[in-house]
């Protein structure tokens, strides 16, 4: 048993997180590129890696959705509520602070 859940039951969630992920970060992805632009986003788009902890949620069951709602969130509540653009939650996402 894993996290109180047989294995065949903890693979279906995880693989049901999955492509909620995936559609959702489409959607999220489509959403982005029709207010930026395509050229845009590939202009602007910075060299920020992914952390470890985002590769490894892949394996945690709705975590890598919970990460993509927390972008959006981010989106919603702190740049555009603020005023700020799309393009510069781009640029905030896609390059390192350090």
């Amino acid at each position: 048993m894993i996290a109180g859940m047989y294995e065949q039951d903890f693979i279906a969630y995880m693989i049901f997180g999955l492509i909620l992920n995936f559609s959702f970060s489409i959607f999220f992805g489509v959403y982005l590129s029709k207010n930026i632009g395509m050229q845009e986003m590939i202009e602007s788009k910075g060299n920020k890696e992914q952390s470890f902890l985002v590769s490894v949620s892949l394996f945690i069951p709705f975590a890598k959705m919970l990460i993509t709602l927390y972008r959006v969130t981010i989106l919603q509540l702190y740049f555009l509520n603020k005023g700020y653009s799309h393009k510069e939650f781009w640029v905030y996402m896609t390059t390192s602070r350090a």
